[in-house]
This record gives C-alpha cells, sequence and structure tokens, in this order.
C-alpha cells in the first residue's frame, strides 16, 4: 500500500482558502439540502474552498457502524482511520439523516451518501448557472472499499450470491503522484495476486439545493444534480447546474478513487478525497447565451463539453442526452438539428455514467476541438 499522509481534518492545509471539513454539523448523510436548508458557508462567486469529503464506505451500519473496527480488520492502523469518520459513525442515529418515507425502488429511508454543505453563493438567484469547478483532487487515505449490496447492482438477481446481502472488497493506492496513481484489488478473497488499475480521482455528488421544503434522496440524480457518478468530473473539470433556490446552496460528497462508466457493482473505488473548488455563477442572460435553456447538468473539461441526459429509462436517458446535446451544439456553434444529429452520430461517444441509481444516467463527449473557436 502506497504511504502517503493522512489528511484528518483540519491538517496540512496550505493557504488561507476557506475550508469546510465534514462533520455533524456540516453534513448530510443519504438526503440532499433543499431550499428550506441553512448554509454553512458562504462565499463570493470565484471563491475557493477547500473541502474534507468522507466516503460512506466503511461507516454503514452494514459493515458494523463501527470504522475503527471495520479498517483494522483490513490491516489499517488506528491513526490511518479519518476522525471524521469515526465521529459520524458515532453520530448516525442522531442528527443525520431524516425520517422521510422511502422512494419506491430505494431501499431505506435515506441512501448512504456522506454529502457536506450547503454553501451559500452570494447573488444567485433561479435562472442563474453555478459553475463548480474542480481544481485539484487529493486522497485523504490510500485505501478504498467497493461494495456490492441489497441486490442493487446491474446484477440484482446475480450477485451477492450465496444469500449474503453485501460484498465489500478492500481497494488499496499502490502509486500515487501529480493527481493521479495506481491501484488494485487481490482476484479473490485471499489471494495474494492483484489486478492493478489507473486511478482518476472525483466527486459522484456535486449539486445545488433542490427548490420546496423537502429534501431528496441521495441516490437518484436530478435536474439539481446529484448522484450524477460522471467519472469525468475530476481536477480539471467544471459541472454547470441551473440554480433552483436563492444562494444556489451547493454541495458536494461520495467521492471516488476510480470508477469505469457503469459502475455496475452499485458503487466503484469510494474513499475521502481533498478537493479544491471553485464557485463561479453565470448570470441568467449570459447563462441562456452561452448554453440555451440548461434543464440540467452540463458538464465541460479542457477537451470536451459534456451534456446529459438522465430517467429511470437507459433508453429515454439516452434520447434525453441526444436532445441535450443537439440543443447546445445549436446554442454554442449554430449548428442546425439536422446536423449536430449527424455530427453527433458520427463522431461523439455516449457513455453510461451509471446504472445503479434508480434514475439512470448518459453522458456524452463533444470534442472542442472539432469546432471552430
Amino acid at each position: 500500500m502506497h504511504q502517503q499522509t493522512i489528511l484528518q481534518p483540519g491538517t496540512a492545509l496550505t493557504d488561507r482558502a476557506a475550508y469546510l471539513p465534514t462533520s455533524v454539523e456540516t453534513a448530510y448523510w443519504g438526503r440532499l439540502p433543499c431550499a428550506a436548508d441553512t448554509a454553512v458557508l458562504a462565499v463570493d462567486p470565484g471563491q475557493q474552498v477547500v473541502v474534507d469529503t468522507l466516503s460512506h464506505e466503511g461507516v454503514l451500519e452494514d459493515q458494523g457502524g463501527d470504522p475503527l473496527a471495520y479498517f483494522a480488520e483490513r490491516g489499517v492502523p488506528e491513526d490511518a482511520v479519518l476522525a471524521d469518520a469515526v465521529e459520524l459513525a458515532t453520530a448516525r442515529r442522531s442528527r443525520l439523516g431524516d425520517r422521510t418515507p422511502g422512494l419506491p425502488g430505494v431501499p431505506g429511508a435515506h441512501g448512504g451518501h456522506v454529502v457536506t454543505g450547503p454553501v451559500e453563493v452570494r447573488g444567485a438567484r433561479p435562472g442563474d448557472l453555478l459553475a463548480i469547478r474542480v481544481l485539484a483532487t487529493e486522497p485523504r487515505v490510500p485505501y478504498g472499499v467497493i461494495s456490492n449490496r441489497h441486490g442493487r447492482g446491474c446484477l440484482p438477481d446475480e450477485l451477492p450470491a450465496g444469500g449474503v446481502d453485501v460484498v465489500s472488497v478492500f481497494a488499496q493506492v499502490d502509486t500515487w503522484a501529480d493527481g493521479a496513481g495506481r491501484g488494485s484489488i487481490p482476484l479473490a478473497e485471499g489471494s495474494a495476486a492483484r489486478v492493478g488499475f489507473d486511478l482518476h480521482p472525483f466527486l459522484g455528488i456535486m449539486g445545488v439545493a433542490a427548490a420546496g421544503d423537502e429534501r431528496p434522496h441521495s441516490v437518484p440524480p436530478g435536474p439539481f444534480g446529484g448522484n450524477l457518478d460522471i467519472n469525468l468530473l475530476g481536477a480539471g473539470s467544471t459541472l454547470y447546474l441551473p440554480v433552483q433556490v436563492a444562494g444556489a446552496l451547493a454541495y458536494v460528497g461520495d467521492p471516488h478513487f476510480a470508477q469505469g462508466d457503469g459502475e455496475v457493482a452499485l458503487t466503484a473505488f469510494e474513499a475521502s478525497l481533498r478537493v479544491r473548488l471553485a464557485f463561479d455563477l453565470i448570470p441568467a442572460s449570459d447563462a441562456v447565451a452561452a448554453f440555451g435553456d440548461l434543464a440540467g447538468p452540463l458538464a465541460e473539461t479542457a477537451d470536451h463539453l459534456v451534456p446529459t441526459g438522465l430517467d429511470a429509462d437507459l433508453d429515454v436517458a439516452v434520447q434525453n442526452c441526444v436532445r441535450a446535446a443537439i440543443a447546445l451544439l445549436g446554442v454554442r456553434y449554430g449548428m442546425s438539428p439536422a446536423h449536430a444529429y449527424a455530427y453527433l452520430s458520427a463522431a461523439t461517444d455516449f457513455d453510461i455514467s451509471q446504472v445503479v441509481d434508480v434514475v439512470k444516467g448518459v453522458h456524452a463527449r463533444i470534442r472542442k476541438a472539432d469546432f471552430p473557436e
């Protein structure tokens, strides 16, 4: 396992950027902020914030609800277990979550994700776009967990097998440098042989508060963002979200070290990240000119525009993504719908973001270099 500094809450901070830890006072467990919630931090547009996000894996009740014991069984020393994980596990049944009835097809009244926020962006109003810019990601620990549970993966009638409710595979960071690295898991339980893979850290959950006074369940994504699980949203990317409530009330969570498109087993390499974000505001008039009437999340990387499509039916999610891509190309580059449709068919990859979050996600990768500046 790679040797690295364990980024405990509040340690090794290198500048005066605003800092947001994950604590009982700043966390939601399994629900997302709504208009009725109060910000735990307020920033001006463009201001940078360092957030210590926390993975739910190794903390959940179906893993014992005791991260010290859980990770000790996997060879992790006590001082390498995050203090905020211990704090939140202790507080699980008191402060966090709520008793709102569950959603059809979603087990429990709330999801498993730990969500940090919300952050008020001063001046944000409905109709504006909030741009969440991911400036840097850094693993807080050199380990994490990949789980399949409750018949919720892509093969719910086949895995987990043998009447087992939860299978959690311990994953480790083998190398890390310059914002990327390699991780691995054993080939089988107890095997010394391992399979390695590239690490590309990102936040599975980024969003803005939903309108109304009911907190959305943390599992299905929506027009507010939330559990999008788009693995392109690492360092150097931006997520644009239509502001739903005054102040935007942004939040993040569900940190990953790696995930394949689809996330077929329900979770991927889930592990805690320290992220540096900037929250920029695009006024409504400028937003329409740049992106059109954006009804849902839109991502951007150095190389790609990434429109999204969401629906419980994967076919409809693909159709929604294609419609969003056609509309974006029309506004951004003046393409007719027929020519945009042709271009997308010839040159654009449509990837499955995830198929396990009840509302399925698809995202397109439109190469910006293909178009005149």
